[in-house]
């Protein structure tokens, strides 16, 4: 998968270097845009079609890098949040947003219950399978989810650059946060743009927080990741930053980087 995609994809999740040797999985729910000829665009704009509304820019190539720098498995969605948001529950309203920050989103609105069941059954499903099935090879395994924000939100610039969200589970966060100025020149905070109360941490409570699994979702300001460069740069402090972060937490998973 790539971060434009064709109208002939057909697969709804990818799962790349399966084998790896880490116990870190990493999870990208917002990799792609791409939306199914059958939605019809979803009524949307080819400007909404491309905006951070429909996916994460920069984050699956984060992701990729990582998976790579941590010998990490990444499993990613290959379907736009707008059509089904892999990080929400089926019962979410936003799992097949009727609006999405200043955008209103046609082909979601009104939909019936089988509607809503069909996509769950075509997206979220297998996705999840993914992750767990994914989750379930690794000794130990750590579930670290990446994600990229706006710099500007409702007409509101943020400062944040890197958020450290988590749920119930801390544990890794707080090592990251703990040692993020080793790392980083960034400006960190906690569960920040977003936090548990805006309903983000699905993927952790499903994959992470129910088997006990260390977790941690980071978000990037997507102007940080704009280019190739610079998403091989933040790649490559990030692995190492939650390589040491690791090491604090004093957990026995395998949790290291390579060249």
């Amino acid at each position: 998968m790539t971060e434009t995609q064709n109208q002939e994809q057909t697969e709804v999740v990818q799962v790349v270097n399966p084998a790896a040797g880490s116990s870190v999985v990493l999870v990208c729910e917002h990799a792609s845009h791409y939306i199914p000829d059958c939605f019809h665009n979803l009524g949307l704009s080819d400007d909404a079609l491309t905006s951070h509304a429909a996916w994460d820019p920069g984050a699956m190539p984060v992701a990729r890098r990582l998976a790579e720098r941590l010998d990490a498995a990444l499993v990613a969605s290959c379907i736009s949040r707008l059509v089904y948001d892999c990080n929400r529950p089926p019962e979410a309203p936003d799992a097949m947003p009727p609006k999405s920050e200043i955008f209103d989103i046609p082909g979601n609105l009104n939909l019936s219950q089988a509607q809503r069941d069909a996509r769950t059954e075509a997206y979220y499903l297998p996705f999840r399978d993914a992750v767990a099935k994914t989750a379930a090879q690794v000794d130990e395994p750590v579930i670290v989810t990446i994600h990229s924000f706006t710099p500007v939100y409702h007409g509101k610039t943020r400062a944040v650059e890197i958020g450290v969200l988590h749920d119930s589970d801390t544990r890794l966060a707080d090592a990251m946060l703990q040692n993020a100025a080793d790392h980083t020149k960034a400006v960190v905070e906690r569960n920040a743009p977003y936090g548990p109360e805006h309903g983000v941490t699905h993927t952790l409570k499903e994959h992470g927080i129910a088997g006990g699994h260390m977790n941690v979702m980071l978000e990037i300001r997507n102007d940080l990741i704009d280019t190739t460069e610079r998403q091989t740069a933040m790649a490559d402090m990030i692995a190492e930053w939650i390589s040491d972060a690791y090491k604090l937490t004093q957990a026995k998973g395998a949790v290291t980087c390579v060249a």
